[in-house]
């Protein structure tokens, strides 16, 4: 593979900044529609802790952006009203990869999944890894984060 001229890569790591930027100042302003808007049509979306035991099936954060994570994002605004994010790192290389430190909080105000309502606040690390397109938008989300981490500040123990 070639390698990309200096000033073009330049602008892709910019364009992906810009992009990542974009999505975190929705995320805080609880704007789904533009969450969803800065990424391509069929954005893969990948929350690898993410599960939700169901009766009879187990869900995972594993899909695309207009659908898990659409309703991802959603569901967590509604349990978490206050619902934040601040971003402490970014880092990018010159073909589109952004990884993002984040630190997301809010305060319980509904159930969320198998979490019944605490009313106790969080501020949980996640490490974000997107890859933005030469249009500018994000076409893979892939999130880690540390759930017993999540779960002891929300009150949530569980025994096996």
């Amino acid at each position: 593979m070639d390698a990309i001229p200096q000033d073009r890569a330049s602008a892709t790591g910019q364009r992906s900044i810009r992009a990542v930027e974009y999505f975190f100042d929705a995320y805080r302003r609880h704007d789904v529609e533009a969450m969803v808007e800065a990424c391509a049509d069929n954005a893969g979306f990948r929350y690898v802790p993410a599960e939700v035991m169901r009766k009879q099936r187990v869900v995972r954060g594993d899909g695309k952006v207009r659908g898990v994570g659409k309703t991802w994002w959603s569901s967590l605004i509604d349990a978490f009203p206050d619902l934040t994010n601040q971003v402490h790192w970014l880092g990018n290389d010159d073909t589109g990869n952004v990884a993002a430190e984040v630190v997301i909080s809010g305060t319980q105000a509904k159930a969320f999944g198998t979490i019944e309502n605490s009313g106790k606040h969080y501020d949980l690390d996640h490490l974000f890894l997107f890859h933005v397109n030469r249009d500018g938008l994000i076409d893979d989300i892939v999130a880690y984060w540390d759930t017993a981490e999540w779960y002891r500040q929300l009150g949530r123990l569980e025994c096996d």
